[in-house]
């Protein structure tokens, strides 16, 4: 009888304690697919997205394999707590856990740190001959993974959509993020064919649409252009996200549009350019976003964001107008977090160099409560306008301004009625205290 492992990837909980649960997932993580890959095929391998599914306690798994992101980080100890109190073997492993690998081992028995590329076959056979040790590590030098086992999603509740990565890492070095704390401005990018060997596989199995999970596909002009090119011949359509600059390169952004993508997601973080610099993201300009935002737009492609409020330029003020910034430039699906210092990261280093951790408990960390003291308020103030700052950009009239009332609606209607359910979805959420995670 074949052995068994358990890859679950964990829900957040949300600020009642409540697990946070959707009928269907729609982003989902690509982690889970790729290590079930990578697993010996003597092993059976079962998933859990925990989002749409119960973790099934009662598994005959001897090995459990748990993949989290930060804000699952609390309901991901208490799952590997349960399951070693049931004599089962834990393996930690995700970006939170390869930021605290030493604070990640009192919860289970290894801990994957970084890529598992190189080493979940070794884990794995540790494993098998009783050897298994506390960490396994092992920087990538090229970025080379088998096709993920999709098969696996396809009797669960997911969206019309699955992941592929083309690269891995991110050449900007912004002090907050935890892909630069990992990668250190490193960009790895795969071999086309075998990017194009993912997506036919995603066709094969009846999806119209991939969503490329790169932290920043267009790191390498030429590698992107000649991509583009090969993904265009697929005749689907495709998400991902990137930096602003691509607005920039007009070549580039035909050749995008042309391969058949229809949303780029940009973490613009701050309207206020003293914010950027000390996030040392001076390559941002805030004063040129409405233009390249139109210019993206003006190609055929939506358009989502991600911004922090909390940085060392922002005061109550510029919160507020962050509001109207977001709904001027008609942004079809905005999301905000509150700049946090995570443990491992350089902006963790400096606010604790400078005395300004206002929450020493890491793991209460969630991005939408203040745990610093700002530079122009207090952490309360921060924490308020935050929530303020959610409910004004997904009032009803806001809503309507960015998703119908705009010359987009003339042009597809269909779609600009979907970004408007999912902005309606969203507000529900909100107005429960659940920040708009991607799950």
């Amino acid at each position: 009888m074949k052995k068994k492992i358990l890859l679950i990837q964990p829900t957040p909980y949300d600020q009642y304690g409540n697990l946070v649960k959707k009928k269907r997932l729609y982003f989902v993580g690509l982690a889970l697919p790729l290590l079930a890959a990578l697993t010996p095929d003597d092993f059976e391998v079962e998933l859990c997205y925990e989002t749409i599914e119960n973790v099934p306690f009662d598994t005959d798994a001897e090995l459990i394999g748990i993949s989290s992101m930060g804000h699952a980080v609390m309901r991901t100890i208490d799952i590997a707590k349960k399951f070693r109190e049931l004599g089962k073997t834990v393996i930690l492993g995700g970006y939170m856990v390869s930021l605290m690998p030493e604070e990640a081992q009192k919860y289970c028995d290894a801990v994957m740190i970084g890529d598992a590329e190189e080493t979940w076959g070794e884990m794995i056979n540790d494993y098998l001959n009783g050897t298994l040790k506390k960490t396994y590590r092992k920087k990538l030098t090229e970025l080379v993974t088998p096709l993920p086992r999709y098969e696996l999603l396809l009797n669960k509740k997911i969206g019309n959509f699955l992941p592929v990565q083309a690269g891995r890492g991110c050449p900007k070095t912004c002090s907050f993020c935890s892909i630069y704390c990992l990668y250190h401005g490193q960009y790895l990018k795969r071999s086309i064919p075998d990017v194009i060997r993912d997506i036919k596989r995603v066709k094969e199995l009846g999806f119209r649409q991939f969503l490329l999970l790169d932290d920043n596909l267009f790191s390498n002009r030429d590698y992107a252009l000649e991509l583009c090119n090969e993904i265009r011949k697929l005749k689907m359509k495709w998400m991902t996200q990137c930096s602003i600059d691509i607005a920039e390169d007009e070549e580039l952004l035909n050749a995008v549009h042309d391969s058949g993508c229809y949303v780029l997601s940009f973490g613009l973080e701050s309207i206020s350019r003293e914010s950027l610099v000390g996030m040392q993201k001076a390559w941002a300009h805030p004063d040129r976003y409405s233009r390249q935002l139109e210019t993206i737009r003006k190609h055929g492609i939506d358009i989502s964001t991600e911004m922090v409020v909390g940085a060392e330029g922002d005061t109550l003020e510029s919160i507020k107008a962050t509001a109207g910034f977001v709904e001027r430039n008609h942004i079809t699906v905005p999301r905000f977090y509150i700049l946090t210092p995570i443990p491992g990261t350089q902006y963790y280093d400096e606010m604790k160099k400078q005395d300004r951790i206002y929450n020493t408990d890491m793991y209460s960390y969630n991005s939408c409560e203040a745990v610093h003291y700002p530079k122009n308020m207090t952490p309360e103030q921060l924490t308020k306008a935050y929530w303020d700052l959610y409910n004004e950009v997904y009032s009803y009239r806001c809503i309507l301004k960015r998703t119908i009332f705009t010359r987009n609606f003339l042009i597809r209607p269909f779609t600009s009625m979907f970004y408007f359910g999912v902005n309606v979805f969203y507000r529900n959420h909100i107005k429960h205290g659940i920040v708009p995670n991607i799950i």
